[in-house]
């Protein structure tokens, strides 16, 4: 069964903004399953989905944001464990910052599992993964069964959209299946943390700061 669509804030504040109907939501979630593209709300930009388990949906993805190939591509999942499962081994460092921040705007890239593709897996050999706050975003996932790709909903160099129309000018006929999250108000994309054993180090800065990620990881023994 998929998540049910609530009305959320597009940044977390208490200004609630349309979300996908069930019958928008289960076209989309077809669309995926075809291979094809599909624009989505977040907590952050709209993004642009596609399922990173397909080649071909992946050769849409890259050629509908004009992105180089060699481009690693993020991931948003339904819940924790769906995105944890992508990683060879978690950390404790890793699990503090997903208990801390997911759902939420904070991409963790983990030592990938053997046998994901190439496209999702970053030359150091880490996936990068998150929960998303945004109802829309993780009923995508879990309808499709596992995550789906995250880059934002613009061709490359340009500015991320905040309304489904200004993705609907970047990407036109290229995307399946375009879904309403009205205006989203972030300034700033998901932070990205990358984790090696007990250490991190950001990697892009965003919505999250480096004080809000040092006081989620003081004041208990890691072990």
């Amino acid at each position: 069964m998929l998540p049910e669509p609530k009305a959320a804030g597009a940044s977390g504040d208490s200004t609630a903004t349309p979300v996908a109907h069930a019958g928008a939501l289960a076209e989309a979630i077809d669309a995926l399953r075809s291979s094809e593209l599909v624009v989505y709300p977040t907590e952050t930009f709209y993004g642009l989905g596609a399922d990173p388990f397909s080649s071909s949906a992946l050769e849409r993805l890259f050629a509908a944001k004009g992105r180089e190939p060699g481009k690693t591509v993020a991931l948003i999942a339904a819940d924790s464990a769906s995105a944890l499962e992508l990683a060879r081994v978690v950390s404790p460092v890793a699990r503090r910052l997903a208990d801390s921040f997911w759902p939420g705007a904070l991409t963790i890239v983990l030592p990938a599992r053997d046998g994901l593709p190439a496209a999702i897996v970053g030359p150091d050999g880490g996936v990068g993964v998150r929960v998303s706050a945004h109802p829309v975003a993780r009923a995508l996932a879990a309808g499709l069964g596992h995550p789906i790709t995250a880059t934002s909903a613009n061709r490359a160099g340009e500015p991320p959209a905040t309304t489904q129309n200004q993705a609907r000018r970047a990407l036109g006929g290229k995307v399946k299946v375009f879904l309403e999250g009205g205006t989203l108000g972030a300034t700033a994309p998901s932070t990205v943390v990358a984790i090696t054993n007990r250490s991190w180090r950001i990697i892009r800065a965003g919505a999250i700061s480096e004080l809000q990620l040092t006081a989620a990881l003081s004041g208990q023994e890691l072990e």
